[in-house]
């Protein structure tokens, strides 16, 4: 008689007890302006809809990015200076999540004029890029500033994307499954690595215990 009562019980606390182990330690923050000012309105700033060619020059858009977390960096091919360094720690993050279905990188490039599809893809080549895990693209300039500036956020200069413009960054944003912007990490420095690599775990920690609980 008190066995049955007791299994429930049991269950009851099992499931607790699992829902917060499951739980992440801490959930990242929203970066950008909001899209409303309207009182009590949490619209958190969106990534805009864009369209671009990566390196197996295929349309890269807003669907191909649906459900998905990624990192944006900008970068160009023939940069000698912050670039390589760049793009060596990024191959670290794409090494650690080359298998996690739900993760992306997207490396836009600053100079359109030159990195064009063939030459991103023996640029890809050199980073051992072997899947469509990691997507170097490539667009209009306008686009592509448009976008670093006003979407990403990852650049504060006033500029049109015409030809005396440019862009020259560092940094890289991290997007969640609603194109909301979860951090800025600077590519240059080993910790942050660690850091970005670590809050790429939390996020999907957060979707995995959302779709948990979604479940239940």
């Amino acid at each position: 008689m008190y066995g049955l009562i007791f299994i429930p019980i049991i269950f009851f606390c099992w499931y607790l007890f699992s829902n917060q182990t499951n739980k992440p330690n801490r959930y990242l923050a929203y970066f950008g302006p909001k899209n409303s000012n309207k009182i009590n309105d949490s619209s958190y700033h969106k990534i805009p809809d864009f369209e671009f060619t990566n390196q197996y020059n295929e349309a890269v858009n807003s669907n191909s990015i649906k459900n998905k977390i990624y990192l944006a960096e900008f970068f160009f091919t023939t940069c000698k200076s912050i670039c390589p360094k760049m793009n060596t720690n990024l191959k670290k993050v794409y090494k650690t999540f080359k298998n996690n279905p739900n993760f992306l990188i997207l490396s836009h490039t600053v100079y359109p004029e030159i990195d064009s599809v063939n030459v991103l893809l023996d640029y890809s080549n050199q980073y051992e890029v072997t899947d469509k895990k990691w997507l170097f693209l490539t667009g209009q300039k306008k686009d592509l500033y448009y976008l670093a500036r006003k979407g990403y956020l990852l650049n504060n200069e006033i500029g049109n994307g015409d030809e005396n413009d440019f862009i020259h960054t560092q940094n890289t944003a991290l997007i969640d499954y609603e194109k909301h912007i979860r951090g800025f990490y600077d590519l240059t420095d080993s910790s942050e690595i660690i850091r970005l690599i670590q809050e790429i775990n939390l996020l999907q920690a957060e979707y995995d215990y959302k779709k948990m609980n979604t479940t239940n």
